[in-house]
């Protein structure tokens, strides 16, 4: 294998390969290609295929690199435990489920499933969501376990000032996941754990196995992560990290930035390598960014560099409003493209919120540019989706209690809450799942016998297919349960434009069944709904396609662009927060930076006066990140607009007001609505007793104006406007 078109720095990260290895691999520098020629270089050198485990952190990452693994060194290359910490641990749990007092077919739930079992809990136990928001309990509860924090070990006040009643749903949580022999994404990273502390010969299976661990983007670790790659490269300690604290950025799902920081303090044999060249960005570019995060304290010391064209000076854009914003930006991507030098992927428009997209697209269609936004609803994650999904879970779990509560009635079978509710209480008495208790009912009067009649039919029909699972073909036995239930059949019967979107999913659905069956022709109905239920967004984006890319700064790392656009940069919303910790700023600062390290061969940021808001527009300061611009790289421009307004309201704009008072402020919230109302659902309030909290409700009119508000403990409260003096953020 020739390693001489790697410079030195990558070559020692190649050639590293005993004992913990530490790469920081700074943007552009080429980290795919280290990880790459590095496991390539292993196995060249005698190493069993079988004894690495790389883990990335999406899907599509470790498919491109195991193809560039496999172009290396060919078919060997198949034997490599390779992918994201989710789909690798859910296999190992496939094999060893049974000592965790689980089946092999256990459900994977995403967080929709998650969220519905949390609502039941809630119900059951009588506690409203009024009171008590779910998904704020659905974030505390995953922030609990993704900290290893059990409800019967958790720390006093770890849930807030609703503690009691958060451990109670979560310890019935855990319950109902085991009894649906079901596992959460977070289950995924504990249970492997809970199998090793438990079982001292599975841990040892599993080190001698992972004699060489290779983990990407080690910076995105949480503490679940962390700790299972402390068991693991315990026995051989051969374990190479690669990450760039500077693109750190996924802190409100759990990342600690403390993993790369501290990985010399916990594994003191350590070496370091820094990847310092840059590959992908022209020098201004590169100096910009540099200017921005070496504001930051807390990080590891590199020093970026490329031998890259100088390139253009980075472009400021100063607009008057965010409509100015979208069509001045609009602009600059049509004169390009006239040019002939760019097409239209070549384009990407990041943003900090969801909600920046509206304007941009409106903006791109009056203008005739394609555009995709990547992100927004997941295919996987729509409801006749999800539907499907349910039938096929069932088949393989017959425990999984919450896909039956979802499709024992659709299609419609006269089945109603009460007589749903009959089966849950004799379920619950006998303890059994939902489906043995359709049985159990032709023994009661508590349901009349055409209800009885309408179960067993469900009953059958589960039954029928569960025991042609492993007999036939997986596409034959999807194919022939969707014709059997009429689910096809009811929607295009409907006739309606929302009935043929759902009868044209659930055919794409089938698509790619085909496809998985076409490509993986021994793998079985588990393997499929493993393989969907860990796939993102990300994963299916193709980023060949021939249009605008419009993303969150989020979804945006990992990919580059030839022309970038970092647009709303103000306080407020980039940084979104005006009063946030150093924390919260460093890795608001780390987002921006990583926007920027984007582009390839052109950057452009702005930011505008003035934001509507609710069909009124507010005062906007530009973002203090633009300050710390180094200006030897950068030029200014304003828009024709702006420019007329600019000296005329100069002295106002420069003044040291504090916005972060005023009404006129931005939202601390990323996803608020943009509808012209002056109250509308997402508006963030002030409550002289409850604090601070966002509207998710309105009805009425005049003075019989309601409002549904979520405060930020977790409390929800139904208030008459009119008396409850409610201040606007």
């Amino acid at each position: 294998m020739n390693l001489n078109t790697l410079n030195s720095a990558q070559r020692n990260a190649v050639i590293e390969t005993e004992g913990p290895v530490l790469v920081v691999a700074g943007a552009g520098s080429g980290k795919t290609m280290v990880l790459t020629y590095r496991i390539a270089y292993l196995i060249s050198n005698g190493v069993d295929p079988a004894n690495i485990l790389a883990l990335t952190f999406t899907n599509k990452a470790a498919e491109e690199m195991k193809e560039r693994i496999r172009h290396l060194i060919g078919k060997k290359a198949d034997r490599l435990s390779m992918g994201t910490f989710h789909s690798v641990f859910a296999k190992l749990l496939r094999f060893e489920a049974s000592h965790i007092n689980f089946t092999s077919s256990y459900s994977i739930y995403d967080t929709d499933d998650s969220l519905r079992v949390i609502k039941g809990i809630m119900n059951d136990f009588d506690i409203s969501d009024n009171f008590l928001n779910p998904k704020f309990v659905q974030s505390r509860i995953s922030n609990a376990k993704n900290k290893l924090i059990k409800p019967e070990y958790y720390e006093n006040n770890f849930f807030g000032i609703h503690e009691s009643k958060i451990k109670t749903i979560y310890e019935e949580y855990r319950k109902r996941l085991k009894s649906n022999n079901s596992m959460d994404f977070d289950d995924l990273l504990i249970k492997p754990i809970e199998l090793f502390e438990k079982d001292n010969g599975a841990l040892l299976k599993y080190q001698k196995r992972y004699k060489y661990i290779l983990v990407d983007e080690y910076q995105d670790t949480n503490h679940a992560q962390y700790r299972m790659l402390k068991l693991l490269s315990s026995g051989f300690e051969n374990i190479c990290v690669v990450g760039d604290d500077a693109q750190s950025i996924y802190k409100w799902r759990g990342a600690d930035i403390r993993n790369i920081l501290d990985f010399t303090k916990d594994f003191s044999s350590s070496k370091i390598i820094r990847l310092e060249q840059n590959y992908r960005s022209t020098k201004s570019i590169l100096s910009v960014a540099d200017s921005i995060i070496k504001r930051n304290v807390h990080q590891i010391e590199k020093n970026l560099w490329t031998d890259n064209e100088e390139g253009n000076k980075v472009t400021v854009y100063e607009c008057l409003d965010d409509k100015d914003e979208a069509n001045h930006i609009c602009k600059a991507i049509t004169i390009k493209m006239m040019s002939q030098e760019f097409k239209a992927s070549d384009f990407a428009i990041l943003y900090r919120t969801n909600a920046q997209s509206r304007i941009f697209e409106e903006a791109l269609i009056k203008s005739t540019i394609p555009y995709v936004v990547v992100g927004g609803t997941e295919f996987y994650k729509r409801k006749e989706i999800k539907d499907v999904i349910a039938y096929l879970r069932l088949l393989v779990n017959p425990d999984d209690n919450e896909s039956l509560l979802r499709i024992v009635n659709f299609p419609s079978r006269g089945i109603g809450e009460v007589s749903l509710e009959a089966l849950k209480k004799l379920s619950q008495q006998n303890e059994i799942s939902l489906l043995k208790g359709i049985q159990a009912l032709n023994n009661s009067d508590s349901v009349t016998e055409r209800v009885k009649k309408n179960f067993i039919n469900f009953f059958n029909l589960v039954m029928k297919y569960s025991e042609l699972v492993g007999k036939l073909n997986v596409n034959e036995l999807v194919r022939s349960l969707i014709d059997e239930t009429g689910i096809l059949k009811m929607y295009k019967e409907e006739g309606s434009e929302d009935s043929i979107n759902r009868y044209e999913n659930i055919s794409q659905l089938l698509n790619g069944l085909q496809d998985f069956v076409n490509s993986n022709p021994t793998k079985t109905l588990v393997d499929f709904l493993n393989d969907i239920a860990l796939i993102s967004e990300i994963d299916k984006w193709e980023d060949k396609s021939t249009a605008v890319a419009l993303m969150t700064l989020h979804s945006a790392k990992g990919l580059e662009f030839k022309n970038v656009f970092v647009v709303g940069c103000e306080d407020g919303l980039l940084p979104l927060s005006r009063d946030s910790s150093v924390d919260d700023v460093e890795e608001e600062r780390r987002l921006f930076y990583v926007g920027c390290t984007r582009a390839k061969k052109n950057l452009y940021v702005s930011f505008a006066r003035n934001r509507n808001r609710f069909g009124n527009l507010y005062p906007q300061r530009r973002s203090r990140f633009l300050d710390e611009i180094d200006e030897r790289f950068v030029e200014h421009e304003s828009t024709s607009f702006s420019h007329a307004v600019s000296f005329r309201k100069k002295a106002s704009y420069t003044q040291k007001k504090d916005f972060s008072k005023s009404r006129n402020a931005m939202p601390k919230y990323e996803d608020f609505s943009q509808e012209e109302k002056v109250l509308t659902v997402g508006t963030r309030v002030m409550h002289d007793v409850f604090g601070e909290g966002t509207i998710r409700q309105l009805s009425g009119f005049g003075d019989n104006l309601k409002a549904v508000v979520e405060f930020d403990e977790g409390l929800r409260k139904h208030l008459m406007l009119k008396f409850a003096k409610l201040k606007v953020l």
